[in-house]
């Protein structure tokens, strides 16, 4: 006798949409059952056996969003939700992720990849939602990757490097993973700035001393290995370790255990080693700056976490939680950021990535004596270039370009900037995309990078 079918619930009061959703589901195998309002789905939500559910946010009886939330408030099992917004939406989406929500898509959207986000969620055996401390990553597709990674990575891995530039969260990626494993959550993630230690105490600093191993040791104190066992250890900026240390640093790694300077005692140590660097260590390796066999033992897996510019939809998400946190801290309302203000973050280029970001929301916060962030406030007298000097908000002519650009630009990223699926996909001609992308200021950067391989 067959496995019966998954059966998928679509909340959807849009008819055409609707239909074509619910024939394309019969076509791919999954039995549906098609609710036209919030209240019909309410009935059945949580009582029958749903592999996935997709809805829209925007409904005629009551919102997507508030039914996703009264439904968290029964305490009733629920199926992972997959939400359908528009552009003016995906900051309510981007909320519905935070409190538990699988996944969402924009309209116009890729049926292809609605059916690829679908059946990944009916093919697990226990369905997981984006929980928020895999959240805390970003919500981009690229941070949401490395976050499905982790639970992988916990059960296998016991070395891992982490790259990225300064400030991207590499620490956090690192922290994650640890939280990832239930057998080492509990224990300690230790964490150390190989940069910020000098070199005379860098070997007392991971393996300890005995008392008596040199002036001013009046005590037996244990390193960062002995601290970290059982657990996660961190070494962060390992680019910046200095050669003689990295023979030391191996031989602890090979042999799985450490001897305290001044000591003669090998201490066994159980442990997952993370490394992270800003660095390029393959071309350190050949300038002969960093060891070759250290590179090879410490890079078991390789996990690179791109800067924030190349995650545009992170910008305004960790911009919020930033708010959220301030205002929990100090008691006080949540400030809001203005449309130009939020346009001029995500034009910036953020060198500093998450770390700047964080530092910008906090010094405007307490320089700011109003409830609304402006550019001017954020970025005070260093304005990105497509930001004038008065940071008004917009005219209507002009937040509806900026919202084009924006909904355009995310396409192209969708589609790897190919032209023709691009622009199907907008329900345009490709001559039409390539003359809103001049009068928008988009560069197909992409493309003409492709053409001149």
């Amino acid at each position: 006798m067959s496995a019966p079918q998954p059966r998928l619930c679509l909340i959807e009061d849009d008819e055409i949409m609707g239909e074509s959703l619910f024939d394309r589901f019969a076509l791919e195998g999954f039995d549906c059952d098609w609710h036209k309002s919030s209240t019909s789905a309410m009935g059945c939500l949580g009582k029958k056996n749903y592999a996935v559910a997709v809805s829209d946010i925007r409904l005629q009886d009551f919102p997507g969003n508030e039914l996703f939330s009264r439904l968290k408030q029964s305490g009733l099992p629920l199926p992972p939700f997959i939400f359908i917004t528009g552009y003016s939406s995906i900051d309510t989406a981007v909320e519905l992720l935070k409190q538990g929500a699988a996944d969402y898509i924009t309209k116009p959207f890729d049926l292809d990849l609605l059916m690829e986000k679908i059946r990944a969620l009916a093919s697990s055996p226990t369905p997981q939602a984006v929980t928020p401390q895999s959240g805390a990553l970003g919500i981009s597709a690229e941070m949401r990757r490395v976050a499905e990674a982790l639970p992988r990575l916990a059960k296998h891995a016991s070395a891992i490097l982490v790259t990225g530039e300064s400030g991207v969260g590499k620490e956090k990626v690192a922290l994650e993973l640890h939280r990832c494993d239930p057998q080492s959550a509990t224990n300690p993630f230790i964490a150390v700035n190989c940069g910020a230690i000098s070199e005379s105490l860098m070997e007392a600093e991971l393996f300890g001393y005995e008392k008596g191993a040199f002036t001013g040791a009046t005590r037996t104190r244990k390193g960062v290995f002995e601290q970290a066992d059982g657990g996660t250890l961190f070494l962060d900026e390992i680019g910046d370790m200095p050669l003689a240390m990295q023979v030391k640093l191996l031989r602890a790694i090979q042999e799985r255990s450490i001897v305290r300077v001044g000591g003669e005692t090998t201490i066994p140590v159980n442990l997952r080693l993370i490394c992270a660097t800003h660095r390029d260590l393959k071309q350190m390796v050949e300038q002969g700056t960093f060891r070759e066999d250290l590179y090879y033992r410490i890079n078991v897996i390789h996990l690179k976490v791109p800067p924030l510019r190349e995650r545009k939809e992170d910008i305004l998400w960790f911009a919020d939680m930033f708010l959220c946190r301030l205002s929990e801290q100090h008691a006080e309302s949540r400030k809001t950021i203005q449309h130009a203000a939020e346009s001029a973050m995500l034009d910036y280029a953020w060198p500093g990535n998450i770390r700047e970001l964080q530092h910008v929301i906090e010094r405007a916060c307490i320089l700011t004596p109003g409830e609304t962030l402006s550019a001017s406030d954020l970025f005070e007298g260093n304005l990105p270039s497509s930001v004038s000097e008065d940071s008004s908000e917009p005219d209507l002519s002009q937040y509806l370009q900026s919202c084009e650009r924006r909904y355009i630009t995310n396409t192209l990223d969708l589609h790897r900037w190919q032209m023709g699926d691009t622009a199907a996909a907008l329900g345009i001609s490709r001559k039409n995309l390539w003359e809103k992308m001049k009068k928008l200021g988009i560069k197909a950067e992409q493309e003409q990078t492709q053409s001149g391989q």
